[in-house]
């Protein structure tokens, strides 16, 4: 059932499942909706917690148009969330939720206990003439381009088949149908277009200041980076020492959470497990 949070500028869907503590909150990437935890959000209930799934302003069931769509605006509506439930929380964010999450645990230390980056655009990212040639980044990067420069619904679809390579679920072509329909709605595209042109610099700057424990998941064949290791470390490096930590997840692309969710889900227990231990 969809419950609905008034912030400044709009209002925000989320949808809670489970009854127990503590509190986590997920939050999914650009062009996407809460329904890409539609797998990961049962079992982390089934697991104990109480798990409210957002959608980001822009997507899913919240207000299409905002002034601004960055990661700071992002990690305001999810500090606005997590204490309307209640927190404290953990949060979870995918791709550029995965950097306002980074800004909300600096902002709110009291209110945000640990974090989960699954894929995360969180520091201020440099493009190589080496990195074009390694294909997968190549042939995923262009229709991602175009998808933000024109506005390019089917491109955007492009980008999604490329970045979840592999393994796919079931319902993967109903789920393609539902994202395209989100995104021909008035409002959507342009909401896009603002979180592809704001850059993750604001996140970057905010890594030193975050002080609970944080897990990097990043996919072996992400298309986004070059290595996607590389990039996790680099993240895990300028954390405070000893609160980050990396996995990775063979043979999964951008989306983790849709490809491999019992996976995501017992790494993010288990983590959350070491941090209360």
């Amino acid at each position: 059932m969809t419950d609905y949070l008034s912030v400044d500028g709009g209002t925000l869907a989320y949808e809670v499942t489970g009854a127990a503590e503590p509190l986590i909150v997920l939050a999914h990437g650009i062009g996407h909706s809460r329904e890409a935890y539609r797998f990961v959000a049962p079992l982390l209930a089934e697991a104990g917690y109480r798990v409210a799934a957002l959608d980001l302003r822009g997507c899913g069931e919240s207000t299409a148009e905002w002034t601004s769509c960055s990661r700071t605006d992002v990690a305001r509506d999810l500090i606005a969330l997590v204490e309307h439930l209640g927190g404290p929380a953990v949060l979870v964010g995918h791709s550029l939720a995965g950097g306002a999450a980074t800004i909300a645990a600096a902002q709110a230390p009291a209110l945000i206990t640990a974090v989960v980056e699954l894929g995360p655009f969180t520091r201020k990212q440099s493009v190589k003439l080496g990195d074009f040639t390694v294909s997968r980044y190549r042939r995923a990067m262009f229709p991602l381009l175009r998808a933000g420069v024109f506005g390019s619904v089917p491109q955007w679809g492009k980008y999604l088949e490329l970045a979840t390579p592999g393994r796919k679920p079931a319902d993967w072509d109903a789920s393609l149908a539902r994202i395209d329909a989100m995104m021909r709605e008035p409002g959507r595209m342009k909401a896009f277009q603002q979180m592809t042109r704001s850059a993750p610099t604001d996140a970057g700057d905010q890594l030193g200041n975050v002080r609970c424990p944080v897990l990097i998941v990043q996919g072996t064949l992400d298309p986004d980076w070059a290595s996607p290791q590389a990039e996790g470390e680099a993240i895990v490096a300028a954390l405070p020492r000893g609160l980050g930590r990396l996995q990775m997840i063979e043979g999964a692309g951008h989306y983790p959470h849709v490809q491999f969710p019992e996976q995501v889900a017992a790494l993010t227990v288990a983590f959350l497990e070491s941090v209360n231990a």
